[in-house]
């Protein structure tokens, strides 16, 4: 089973990185082949063989929400940002703009039906908090706020259609 991410180290150039197998200990870089022995010697602490190099790598932070890790490899740091198929999905439908910050309006991603509505006018909300449940090609899809702020008007109508770009939810 192949897996295919999309990782950032230090706001750097991205690199494809695609695993070849189920234990993620072979695959490539940017095209080039790797393969590696990798043993967890402690919590978040792990000992890594590539060919004749060792490497002491721990995971100093994790944000698994939104893929983001600090990293300790031979006492060096690295910060990483990692996509995976999902949030090319989410790119390719034009989710990944609700995630910016400053937006005082959620519009609808997709065509879609509103099967929940979670919040109402004059509700706080945080980044994260889902707004409301969205079915489009026989998928729930949460929209989630893409920010903490207050609520000032929920467009969307539970059980009615909505087209793309149509406003959902208001902030003030």
């Amino acid at each position: 089973m192949e897996e295919t991410f999309k990782a950032k180290v230090n706001n750097g150039k991205e690199s494809e990185i695609i695993f070849t197998d189920k234990i993620r200990k072979s695959g490539s870089v940017n095209g080039t082949d790797f393969s590696w022995d990798m043993i967890e010697v402690k919590k978040n602490m792990f000992h890594i063989i590539s060919g004749t190099k060792s490497f002491t790598a721990e995971v100093v932070k994790a944000d698994l929400a939104a893929k983001t890790f600090t990293i300790l490899v031979n006492g060096h740091k690295y910060n990483v940002d990692v996509k995976d198929r999902f949030d090319a999905l989410l790119h390719e439908l034009g989710m990944d703009k609700l995630a910016q910050t400053g937006v005082q309006e959620v519009k609808a991603p997709m065509p879609g039906m509103v099967l929940t509505i979670n919040v109402a006018a004059g509700d706080e909300v945080k980044k994260g908090d889902a707004l409301l449940v969205l079915e489009a090609m026989k998928m729930e899809n949460i929209i989630k706020s893409p920010r903490d702020g207050k609520v000032k008007t929920v467009k969307a109508v539970k059980g009615t259609a909505v087209e793309k770009n149509q406003s959902l939810v208001v902030f003030e």
